[in-house]
């Protein structure tokens, strides 16, 4: 019977830094801001920003379950929502969506108090420049095709050996961090 050394056995072993490189894209994922970090210099996009505070907070009253619509109003379509005047693209002081949420009285603001859901102010502003962007909709992500990103400009070039290196080289030096050295090879 061999009797093997631990660093034989690893599956790691005979892989040199990939270890290590796992490390680093681990790093670099937990370091990358915040979805919202980023919000006024991205253009809003319905399922990355709209549709999840339409979901939390008026779906439930306004969205596909016919059975608990009310005022016979759907906001998860974008043609129900423009016929009932809800939203007028391009036009947030003319959309009865904006006019509610940035309601003070009681009886017209949405979400209703009831409800127990309220709306933060970075969220109505959000809702108002997607109207004055336009109000487009999106198909679920789940339906829209993949699309390759473009990785971002870095300053060591001589670093990146791939596209993915790229994206965590960008991050590490807009944190003024630089990779670690390359780990020999045992």
């Amino acid at each position: 019977m061999t009797t093997w050394s631990r660093a034989q056995s690893s599956p790691l072993a005979d892989r040199g830094g990939f270890a290590a490189g796992c490390v680093m894209v681990l790093a670099a994922l937990f370091a990358w801001p915040a979805q919202g970090a980023y919000s006024d210099e991205r253009p809003l996009e319905y399922n990355r920003d709209i549709r999840p505070i339409l979901s939390e907070n008026c779906f439930s009253c306004h969205g596909p379950d016919s059975a608990s619509r009310k005022a016979d109003l759907r906001l998860d379509k974008r043609e129900a929502a423009l016929e009932a005047g809800a939203i007028v693209p391009a036009q947030p002081d003319d959309s009865e969506l904006i006019a509610r949420i940035f309601s003070d009285d009681a009886m017209e603001v949405m979400p209703p108090p009831q409800s127990h859901k309220t709306l933060t102010d970075a969220q109505k502003q959000t809702l108002r420049r997607w109207v004055e962007a336009g109000a487009e909709y999106q198909p679920h992500w789940a339906f829209l095709p993949p699309l390759r990103a473009t990785p971002p400009p870095v300053q060591n070039e001589s670093w990146v050996r791939n596209p993915i290196d790229q994206f965590i080289l960008a991050q590490l030096e807009s944190a003024s961090l630089a990779p670690a050295p390359e780990a020999d090879r045992r």
